[in-house]
């Protein structure tokens, strides 16, 4: 179970946050984390309006306020939430201590800064209503909250609890914290569920004079401010649990959500001969070890590096100073001296360092590093805090290329000592700019407002109709005190269910209506209650899951009474993806039927889920039978018809639909094989219908995966169907060498497969980077065909590359040339020469075939190696996981 956010600001405009992080499985104590550097002098665990101890599901104790030392007035229990949503934890959010006049819980403490942590859960609490709460709290001369209502807070930020991660400072032996109702709305009240009190560091926020960005001077932060803890990510990792956190209970979020546009670099861990070292100026409590031992860099391309930043996008509140703390640590080789990797770093557009060279300022790799800089806001209500990196070309760096392990953002207190913000407005209901919208998450949000509207064939009528069910969502959802729609997106409140993005994880107990993926005909797509999809998954059982992916998990199930078996795709709330993803692939598969297109069923949006169901696929995803699996290998022969299948699936979608649609995501995931190992393309949540006669390209934001993306589309925003050729040739370079499409372990050269597959065909060893399985049995004739038609495919310009029909017509070729050679007795498989190393032959040719060479061809393959492994074989942990829907992140079948 989550406890914590990534605390956001009192106010932040149409976004989405990681606020909540999965902790270990199991009851871990706090103070027996392995991780902890650092050992509280003061930790206290208060579940406001019970009494006694109870424990959480981490195995942190709390104690009862009911006469507790803390808040010896009071007595009795307090009032109990009306109801429990599935994603709210018992504790502390189950009851709450209810205050209709000025209350102060007094804690004696040593002195010193100390993290104040408030949690909220906006319910009706007895016979008072959660939209009556408006309330302040200060904690001794600091304003933390100011006329705040937690249930306008949850219902715009769509999260079905909040947490608010503070640091004060303690004079004089004692921290009054003092809850006080608004006198300015009638019966209101304030309240709380949990209080949690850390001691931290003393310098853990006096960092040495940063730079007031925009300015030449430094910035001076008086001893004793508060902050309020905005953002909290590890940058290119995962979450990691407070319990994981070093001694100080935080939590750090993925930092994927606020990435802006589809420019995710790559991210990759530490060399296993690489630690993680802390010098004398870096405390080891500062950051966990699991930050610095993840990163995110550009990628390995310095052209494309040096035509975008690598950005962040962090909604704040406005008129307020903020502390961007930045984490850096060099964890890969080659990169071990200075001027390797210099970069730039900007902050609201402004140069806050230029040539940041972290060998420099951390002393070697594998050694800790951060940097703090200050950044002045202006205004009221909400606006983006811009985070971004780009190459230091006048440094003239060997790598063209930035890092960052880890960011925080702290808002720092006003000239009165406030912290305090307005309270969100409501989301207005208006169009958004896809082009402009950015990721968030929230790990406890609210579901989603189904308003399935919208899309690539609904047009301007379907925008409104979605406008019209989102309102109608948020209205029957106040009336109830609770369960918001999602709002995600630039500053203003603009509702998410209009492009698509969702971050939610609770159960909506309302039901959706008059949506329109429920006005598609039933004889193109079924509609399921969502009855009938617990029925089919018994519950949701883990036992069934198949794969999770970037929509959410992908269940196994069975319909009508068990006769057929189904792949059961829910939409998870935290996932990057949302309504636009799902009604597309409505769109797209309910009317497109193809033997080598996946076959969706229908679809559930009960209770405001998304749900799709498809065929079952027996044999899961092409990738999980290439690398990183332990099932055998497939034949060659049959990864050529693996391959043709694909083809024929996206020849349809270019040529043989009404209008051309183009994937936007082929890649090895989205390549499924059914119980006869027929591939089936799936996955239209990308998909886009292709230029009309009038024009040759569609302009669309960049989406897709790093390793399969058009460098042609990339660069100019101008997608056709030769991105889909482009992404269609990394997989026949994926098939033919059974490697990750990119993977940062390896030298800059080969990181890219298609870039690297590309230079040995052309310098004429491409047989040497092959997967090993395949040396000896592939026929010379169908290997230079295959190879050939890979090469034209990834080529730079999408003019230069063959149609699909091209495609498809080499590759069936490449199969006969292959039969052939089987049937003829020319392919001798497993043959090997002298020394042991496996050879191609073809010992009989067939003159007649103007393309099969008159005289024997003998291949002598090898192994390239770096560091003692194969290339060919190399994992990837270096891959980026992209916000693409339905991209399975850990396969394990369908």
């Amino acid at each position: 179970m989550r406890r914590y956010q990534a605390l956001p600001p009192i106010l932040l405009c149409g976004s989405f946050f990681f606020l909540f992080l999965l902790l270990a499985v199991g009851k871990i104590s706090a103070a027996d984390s392995s991780n902890s550097t650092y050992n509280a002098r003061d930790k206290i665990f208060l579940n406001c309006g019970a009494s006694g101890q109870v424990t959480d599901t981490d195995g942190l104790n709390w104690t009862g306020d009911a006469g507790s030392k803390y808040a010896p007035s009071i007595n009795g229990a307090g009032a109990s939430a009306s109801s429990q949503d599935s994603s709210v934890p018992q504790i502390p959010y189950m009851t709450a201590r209810v205050f209709t006049s000025p209350y102060t819980y007094t804690f004696p403490l040593g002195p010193g800064g100390k993290f104040v942590r408030l949690y909220f859960y906006p319910s009706n609490y007895s016979s008072r209503a959660a939209s009556d709460a408006f309330f302040s709290v200060t904690a001794g001369s600091n304003t933390l909250l100011q006329n705040f209502s937690a249930y306008l807070t949850a219902n715009a930020l769509n999260f079905n609890y909040l947490v608010r991660e503070y640091s004060v400072n303690v004079s004089s032996g004692a921290l009054n914290l003092t809850f006080t109702p608004s006198p300015d709305h009638p019966n209101s009240y304030a309240f709380v569920n949990g209080i949690e009190i850390v001691s931290i560091p003393d310098d853990i926020f006096n960092p040495v004079n940063p730079l007031l960005v925009g300015t030449s001077t430094s910035y001076t932060m008086e001893d004793g401010s508060a902050t309020q803890t905005v953002y909290r990510l590890n940058v290119g990792g995962q979450a990691i649990s407070p319990t994981q956190d070093s001694g100080l209970f935080r939590s750090w979020d993925d930092d994927t959500p606020y990435i802006y546009g589809a420019a995710f670099g790559v991210t990759y861990s530490n060399d296993p001969n690489v630690s993680i070292q802390y010098p004398a100026s870096v405390p080891e409590y500062i950051a966990p070890e699991d930050v610095y031992s993840t990163a995110r860099s550009m990628g390995p391309d310095a052209h494309i590096n040096l035509n975008y930043n690598l950005t962040w996008i962090l909604p704040v509140d406005a008129g307020f100073y903020y502390l961007v703390r930045l984490h850096f640590c060099e964890i890969q080789y080659p990169i071990t001296l200075p001027n390797q990797r210099v970069f730039n770093i900007y902050l609201n557009n402004l140069t806050a360092v230029e040539g940041a060279d972290v060998i420099a300022w951390s002393g070697g790799i594998g050694k800790a590093a951060y940097e703090d800089y200050v950044v002045i806001t202006s205004g009221t209500g909400s606006m983006d805090l811009w985070v971004a990196l780009h190459p230091d070309v006048a440094a003239k760096p060997e790598y063209y290329d930035a890092i960052l392990n880890g960011m925080e953002v702290f808002k720092l207190q006003n000239s009165n000592g406030s912290l305090a913000g307005p309270n969100p407005a409501p989301p207005p209901q208006q169009d958004v700019d896809p082009g402009k919208a950015f990721h968030r998450d929230n790990r406890k949000s609210k579901v989603r407002v189904p308003a399935i509207a919208g899309g690539v064939i609904g047009g301007a009528a379907l925008l409104v109709a979605a406008c019209c069910l989102f309102t109608m969502c948020r209205q029957k959802k106040k009336k109830r005190g609770k369960d918001a729609g999602p709002s995600d997106g630039p500053s203003g409140w603009l509702p998410l269910s209009l492009y698509g993005n969702s971050h939610s994880a609770a159960s909506v107990k309302t039901n959706t209506t008059g949506s329109y993926a429920s006005s598609l005909p039933s004889n193109l797509c079924r509609h399921f209650s969502f009855a009938e999809i617990e029925a089919a998954t018994n519950g949701f059982d883990e036992a069934l899951l198949l794969g999770v992916g970037g929509f959410g998990k992908v269940y196994r199930g069975e319909i009508d009474g068990g006769s057929t078996m189904v792949a059961i795709k829910r939409g998870n709330p935290m996932s990057e993806q949302g309504v636009h993803e799902f009604q597309t692939e409505i769109e797209m598969l309910s009317k497109l039927r193809h033997r080598h297109l996946v076959s969706l069923i229908g679809y559930c949006e009960e209770n405001c889920e998304m749900i799709l169901v498809y065929d079952y696929m027996a044999h899961g995803t092409l990738r999980e039978h290439l690398y990183k699996t332990p099932k055998p290998p497939l034949p060659w022969k049959q990864r050529l018809e693996i391959c043709i299948g694909a083809a024929r699936g996206l020849h349809y979608l270019h040529t043989g639909a009404k209008h051309t649609i183009i994937h936007r995501d082929v890649k090895t995931t989205n390549i499924l094989l059914d119980e006869k190992w027929v591939a089936k393309v799936s996955d239209f949540g990308l998909s886009k219908t292709g230029p009309t006669l009038d024009h040759t390209h569609v302009s669309t934001v960049v989406k897709g995966s790093f390793g399969y993306l058009d460098p042609e589309y990339f660069r100019r925003q101008q997608l056709t169907e030769k991105s889909d050729v482009y992404s269609f040739g990394v997989v026949l370079f994926e098939v033919l060498c059974a490697r990750p499409p990119l993977n940062s372990a390896l030298p800059k050269e080969q990181v890219s497969l298609a870039e690297w597959a590309l230079h040995c065909q052309k310098k004429g060893f491409l047989d040497q980077i092959i997967d090993p399985y395949l040396r000896g049995r592939i026929a010379s004739q169908c290997f230079k065909k295959f190879a050939e038609t890979a090469e034209k495919c990834v080529s730079d310009k999408g003019m230069e590359r063959p149609s699909m029909g091209d495609v498809l017509w080499n590759l069936e070729f490449a199969l006969q040339l292959q039969e052939s050679a089987e049937e003829s007795g020319s392919l001798m498989d497993g043959a090997t020469s002298e020394e042991g190393t496996p050879l191609m032959i073809v010992r009989k040719n067939d003159p007649s075939d103007p393309l099969v060479e008159s005289t024997t061809t003998t291949t002598t393959t090898t192994t390239m190696s770096m560091g003692g492994r194969s290339i060919a074989s190399e994992d990837s942990d270096g891959l980026t996981p992209s916000a693409v829907f339905s991209q399975i992140m850990n396969p394990k079948g369908r």
